[in-house]
């Protein structure tokens, strides 16, 4: 069972401040992959909405695909809602903050400052798309949140060691979007995270551009306890299903067993 109050109480990690009100929306994120691509701006900047800046590290925009699974799903205050609770879900994602002056330009990072009411300083995730295994989930994100959630037949086979059989097949256009792939931990819990392991993983809100404005949702969860990985893709058409090239294998790879997670409404900021 999770402890929210234990979650809102640790937050000397975080970027910025708390929002200044009540969590909507609790998940719980299971056996997560962090495959990422360091690309040239130019691939990724022409795919992103032009309201968002792109977040570059060492003059490289990033793209993840990130395969895990969720579980106990339910707005705060109720149960998970029958087969909306746990389901298989994977990303497609990059790294944006909102622009500082001229729209659609790509910036190397730079540490977010701590001002609560500093809207520059929230660094934070654009998805291409997600896929879920439930339509439930799929339906309710895209009316609630506006994020491109795409309904896809998926599994998810673990063994004993934190190995995971994982794949997924979109039952929905663009297509095909297709990902097999197996993973798992090659080594133990990092005692600290890189610059680049922190730029990758610890973001705290995303951006959504509806009708050409800017939506941030925010989200609030312990540290990362990110491991080394090994992972093998059998087959991955799901980036070209969005207009990206990625080459094999992966720049780096990541584990993480689990970690809960405390999701807020979404706000308008642009």
């Amino acid at each position: 069972m999770h402890n929210s109050r234990s979650i809102l109480a640790t937050t000397a990690h975080r970027p910025w401040p708390l929002p200044d009100r009540p969590w909507v929306m609790f998940q719980r994120w299971h056996d997560l992959l962090f495959a990422h691509w360091a690309l040239e701006p130019e691939q990724v900047r022409p795919l992103v909405p032009s309201e968002l800046e792109l977040d570059l590290f060492d003059g490289r925009a990033w793209v993840g695909i990130i395969p895990f699974w969720m579980g106990n799903v339910h707005l705060r205050g109720l149960p998970p809602l029958p087969g909306s609770g746990t389901f298989p879900e994977m990303n497609l994602r990059t790294y944006v903050r909102l622009p500082l002056e001229q729209k659609g330009q790509s910036k190397e990072h730079s540490g977010p400052g701590r001002a609560a009411g500093d809207e520059i300083s929230k660094p934070g995730v654009y998805f291409f798309s997600l896929d879920a295994a439930s339509l439930q989930a799929v339906l309710a994100a895209r009316l609630s949140f506006g994020l491109p959630y795409f309904w896809s037949k998926m599994t998810v086979k673990r063994s004993a060691r934190d190995q995971v059989e994982y794949s997924s097949s979109r039952r929905q256009r663009p297509g095909p979007a297709e990902v097999r792939v197996s993973y798992g931990p090659d080594g133990p819990l990092a005692a600290g995270k890189s610059e680049l392991e922190i730029f990758l993983t610890e973001r705290y809100c995303l951006y959504v551009v509806r009708r050409g404005h800017v939506h941030r949702v925010q989200i609030h969860h312990l540290p990362w306890p990110l491991q080394p990985a090994d992972a093998e893709f059998h087959k991955n058409t799901l980036a070209a299903a969005h207009g990206f090239k990625l080459s094999e294998p992966p720049h780096i790879l990541h584990f993480a067993k689990s970690l809960d997670v405390l999701i807020f409404a979404p706000e308008k900021v642009e």
